[in-house]
């Protein structure tokens, strides 16, 4: 699609986009940190609108709340961690009930593998990666919520590499920030990785599951489909 049909057709996504790299390019200068809460937040936020716009299902709704939980946990890591964090956890709740109701029949091969280890791993290794002990089991708690999402995003119907690689992109941000608090602390690849991992995720995610669920309940779809998603 081209940058025009997107802007017509998708104006919430391509708001979206130019947040993220506004957000991504202006930390770096000297732009006021308080004036980018807001452009943070947006990022994430107006991938919640264009859920909102695109479909009126259940799970449409249950993914809008979500995403915009997820917005308001990007602007509060930029106040207090802790709430931040807490409303990530209820971000992959939420996102988790989304994929739950989508669930993959069967999964072949080493697919199931895949589920299972992400599910498993993803607190065991958050655990060991904080140089800080004390807070390790805080950060283990959260990975375990983490890797539900992203084990049930990988086992639902919904396109495995938009959606289930989404989800793993989020993850992987994630385990940076992670591994900031320990092996890689002062290293310059989580301050550079980090954003664009977790806005392509969550971009991959969102227009994954909405762009699916138009072609699986198009009566429900709240702008018209003539133009294919």
């Amino acid at each position: 699609m081209s940058r025009r049909a997107l802007v017509e057709q998708r104006p919430f996504l391509f708001l979206s986009v130019a947040a993220a790299l506004a957000f991504y390019y202006l930390r770096a200068g000297s732009f006021p940190e308080l004036y980018l809460i807001p452009v943070k937040g947006a990022a994430v936020g107006l991938l919640a609108v264009y859920a909102f716009v695109r479909h009126s299902s259940p799970d449409a709704r249950l993914l809008t709340w979500a995403l915009g939980t997820a917005a308001l946990a990007d602007m509060a890591m930029e106040v207090d961690i802790q709430i931040g964090a807490l409303l990530f956890f209820l971000f992959h709740v939420l996102a988790l009930g989304v994929f739950l109701k989508h669930r993959r029949e069967v999964l072949k091969g080493t697919q199931s593998w895949v589920v299972g280890l992400t599910l498993i791993l993803t607190p065991v290794i958050a655990y060991m990666l904080p140089n800080d002990r004390e807070i390790a089991w805080q950060v283990a708690l959260y990975a375990l919520a983490l890797g539900g999402m992203a084990s049930g995003a990988w086992a639902s119907s919904f396109p495995r590499y938009r959606v289930g690689a989404g989800a793993m992109l989020f993850l992987a941000s994630d385990m940076l920030i992670f591994a900031e608090m320990g092996p890689l602390q002062g290293h310059f690849l989580p301050e550079y990785m980090v954003w664009p991992l977790y806005y392509l995720g969550m971009f991959l995610i969102t227009t994954g599951v909405i762009q699916t669920l138009r072609k699986r309940d198009p009566e429900l779809c709240v702008v018209s489909s003539r133009a294919a998603d």
